[in-house]
């Protein structure tokens, strides 16, 4: 998203030697609403068009936790493909969904930067996968600049509070959100797995790329090859 000041850093710093990253910018409105998500798609395919064309990505993904709920995985994917139908087509969520079903997390606590619309919307979503949300947090921000700008110390803070004992796994949603860095540190104090919007999508982007390199520093997840996961699903 246009408004991003998280995503490009957190996937340069997970990419392992001799896999390169390209990105792209998507317009978007700075007041994060299901409207406003919605008209994302209306640049899906020229945003995917862009991304190196002629070097062909093996996968290309839409990286917006909220976004990809509004709009629906499917969707997002077929515009993806219009635009570079030699890439798989891939969205941040459905990587959330591969990394808490890889963990076998059934039930999890969320936190969010988000307003209630969009937490709602997120726990149907999640529900409808599977999950059962223990809890859902939301931080009530509005802009992406916002959510940016919430420190690591404080998403380890909110995590922490959130926990619950019944909790198989912490998931903590957004692409815009500074919560990769403390993630080894949430998962060491509460010994359980944590998962981060841009960590997850990273991951399971990297495995349906044929990648399973083990990656140390973020998180459990890297540590798991992701055999359960295709590109039908």
């Amino acid at each position: 998203m246009s408004t991003d000041l998280a995503a490009e850093a957190d996937f340069y710093d997970m990419a392992p030697e001799g896999v390169a990253v390209h990105i792209t910018r998507l317009k978007t409105d700075d007041f994060t609403t299901s409207e406003t998500l919605s008209r994302h798609i209306e640049y899906m395919a020229d945003a995917a068009s862009r991304i190196q064309p002629d070097a062909r990505p093996g996968v290309i993904s839409y990286s917006c936790t909220s976004g990809s709920i509004v709009i629906g995985e499917e969707k997002v994917m077929a515009e993806i493909s219009k635009g570079a139908p030699y890439a798989i087509p891939m969205t941040l969520v459905t990587g959330v969904v591969d990394a808490l079903r890889e963990l076998n997390a059934s039930r999890i606590v969320v936190g969010t930067p988000y307003i209630d619309e969009i937490n709602t919307r997120e726990a149907e979503f999640l529900h409808h996968k599977g999950f059962e949300v223990l809890d859902i947090q939301g931080l009530n921000l509005e802009t992406g600049i916002e959510f940016g700008t919430v420190t690591p110390a404080y998403w380890k803070k909110f995590a922490i509070e959130i926990d619950r004992p019944d909790a198989d796994a912490i998931f903590l949603s957004c692409g815009g959100i500074r919560a990769l860095e403390v993630v080894e540190e949430i998962e060491e104090l509460i010994n359980k797995p944590v998962i981060t919007s841009n960590q997850a999508q990273m991951w399971s982007c990297l495995r349906r790329a044929g990648i399973v390199d083990t990656i140390d520093r973020f998180g459990r997840i890297f540590q798991m090859a992701g055999h359960g996961i295709s590109n039908s699903s």
